[in-house]
């Protein structure tokens, strides 16, 4: 009985595991790397709500989103921001950090999600946003 026990409560795991993520993303209708940042996030075990916006500037306010760490678009997940081209990985960081209100990749670095074209890439870091408005670097991205 134990063993069917630990059976069962393994494979709850792995189906819970294997459920998306729910995350919103509000983009411009126009924007190319935007539909491939979604892409990007799907493959990566996330459910996209796809929202076309007429004004990102004002969604960007609205979330909080510090003007310095603009970029296309803008993802919320859990209440938090998720601004650019931020990689599924570091995405999922961020939900794990209760002190964190938002992440962002600022302007739209080559080689990020969403913006490969190509071999070059650029070096990138993932800027993290916490309730007091302190930056810090969450992860460092190296060029190639």
């Amino acid at each position: 009985m134990r063993r069917l026990l630990i059976a069962t409560a393994l494979f709850t795991g792995l189906v819970h595991a294997a459920e998306p993520v729910a995350i919103d993303v509000h983009r411009d209708a126009n924007c190319g790397c935007c539909k491939a940042w979604i892409e990007h996030l799907e493959n990566n075990g996330f459910q996209v709500n796809d929202h076309v916006e007429a004004d990102m500037a004002a969604v960007k306010t609205r979330l909080g989103v510090p003007h310095q760490l603009g970029s296309c678009h803008t993802g919320v997940i859990d209440g938090k921001f998720v601004e650019g081209h931020v990689p599924a990985s570091d995405i999922f960081k961020l939900r794990a950090r209760p002190d964190l209100i938002g992440a962002a990749v600022p302007g739209m670095p080559m080689g990020s999600p969403g913006m490969e074209m190509g071999d070059r890439k650029d070096a990138y870091r993932v800027i993290v946003v916490g309730e007091e408005g302190k930056q810090s670097i969450l992860t460092e991205y190296p060029a190639d």
